[in-house]
């Protein structure tokens, strides 16, 4: 689980910034939206509010960067200028990314420093918090070190990779530690491993209009019954689905030969390497789809479609609404059988009428009693900014100041009362975050 986010020098933020999901000692109600712990209590979810411009999204986008460059290995090269540019020479400023973990049971902090305009590293670090230890850390004026307890095989090992190294500024060491490296199951080198599969595996982060998503349990019979209750349920006028077969040249249409070649391409190679069937289901802003390639390379193609109230004809998810495609991009976190998956969603509201968007928070609160995934996420809705839907803590607001930084604070900074109308309180500007209008008369236009 995400235990805390802090960013420094990135895009809108200058400054040291942190969004934390540990709960506030101050609140005893609503325990039900919490995680406990012997050692730490943590938020399930947290919206982030803000006027347009305001660093919202950009504080979604530190989330997605770090998982990217884990995942690459190194910098991306189009970051370059991804410095905080309000001043000048933040250029050559160290730009600052780290996470704190809760990982079975163990919480840790994994982050990395870098210069963004010539994509070089110049720190890396892993510190165990419970006993505030350093496990790992590399800086480019020194030689690496680490605190692992490790037998002598395990710290040759370690010796060769950090010597290997010392002068390397273009690539993290985590992402090095998970390229074909195994180790014993009670090797303390597997919290690489850990905090590498967080990123890659349960990390989930999403921007408006992603073009492609894995849906692998919509072509599941077992789970198929329960997307079509919840889908029922926001009155979307689809009362059945069901999956029909889809030719080679349907999917092309669909999709473009090119992405058609790539994905039949990915396939192949995969099923040569491994020799066995494999399964792949996607979704684009036009369709669902589902491909299955046994050994020989057959494919077997298939398709979601909808039929409403009494009609017996089907409909395309083409053909469907904005805020019912929108709908679909919300079952990935209520079917998700992945206990630690964190969502960070960007614009969740879009699309949404504001009862719909109401009605899938509390369907979520209520999913939340019983699971301990962790969604975040940003919105104009203040609607939702009830304190039967959110406690204090779960709500935090992005505003900018003179110099158009960006600053993330939470409301539970602000003293109010259990009753108060806090949506109302936010319009009339009483927690900042809200647009500043320059005074402009209609005749002042030529």
């Amino acid at each position: 689980m995400l235990i805390q986010v802090n960013v420094q020098n990135f895009k809108s933020f200058n400054e040291s910034n942190l969004l934390n999901m540990i709960a506030s000692n101050k609140l005893r109600t609503q325990k039900d939206r919490l995680y406990e712990s012997v050692d730490i209590t943590l938020l399930k979810s947290a919206v982030i509010y803000g006027a347009n411009a305001s660093g919202k999204s950009n504080f979604v986008e530190v989330l997605r960067f770090m998982k990217e460059c884990v995942i690459n290995q190194e910098i991306p090269i189009e970051s370059y200028n991804w410095y905080c540019r309000n001043h000048e020479d933040n250029k050559e400023k160290i730009s600052s990314f780290s996470v704190q973990l809760l990982l079975n049971g163990g919480c840790y902090e994994y982050g990395f420093d870098a210069i963004l305009n010539t994509q070089t590293i110049k720190d890396e670090w892993i510190i165990h918090l419970n006993n505030n230890k350093v496990l790992y850390q590399r800086n480019n004026n020194g030689r690496p070190m680490h605190n692992l307890n490790l037998n002598r095989e395990e710290q040759n090992r370690m010796d060769i990779y950090m010597n290997d190294f010392i002068s390397n500024d273009k690539s993290l060491f985590l992402t090095e530690m998970n390229r074909n490296k195994h180790f014993e199951k009670d090797s303390n080198l597997n919290v690489f491993h850990k905090i590498y599969q967080w990123f890659t595996k349960d990390l989930n982060v999403v921007l408006p209009d992603m073009p492609l998503k894995k849906f692998a349990y919509y072509y599941d019979e077992s789970t198929l019954n329960n997307i079509k209750k919840i889908v029922r349920s926001f009155d979307t006028g689809i009362e059945f689905i069901e999956i029909k077969n889809m030719s080679e040249e349907q999917l092309q249409n669909k999709i473009g030969i090119s992405l058609y070649k790539d994905v039949i391409g990915e396939l192949k190679k995969k099923v040569q390497k491994q020799g066995q069937e494999l399964n792949l289901s996607m979704q684009s802003k036009k369709e669902f789809f589902n491909i299955t390639m046994n050994d020989n390379y057959d494919l077997e193609i298939k398709t979601l479609c909808f039929k409403h109230g009494k009609s017996m004809l089907d409909f395309e998810f083409c053909e469907e609404s904005d805020g019912t495609k929108r709908i679909f991009d919300f079952l990935d976190i209520l079917l998700n059988k992945n206990q630690n998956s964190v969502y960070v969603i960007d614009e969740m509201e879009r699309s949404l009428h504001p009862n719909l968007f109401n009605r899938f928070i509390e369907l979520l609160n209520e999913y939340q009693k019983q699971s301990n995934i962790q969604v975040i996420f940003t919105t104009h809705e203040s609607s939702i900014m009830k304190q039967d839907l959110f406690r204090r803590d779960q709500i935090w607001f992005v505003e900018r100041n003179k110099d158009n930084d960006s600053r993330i604070y939470s409301l539970d900074t602000f003293n109010e009362r259990f009753d108060k109308k806090i949506s109302k309180a936010y319009l009339e500007g009483r927690y900042g975050a809200i647009p500043q209008f320059k005074l402009l008369h209609i005749n002042e236009l030529e």
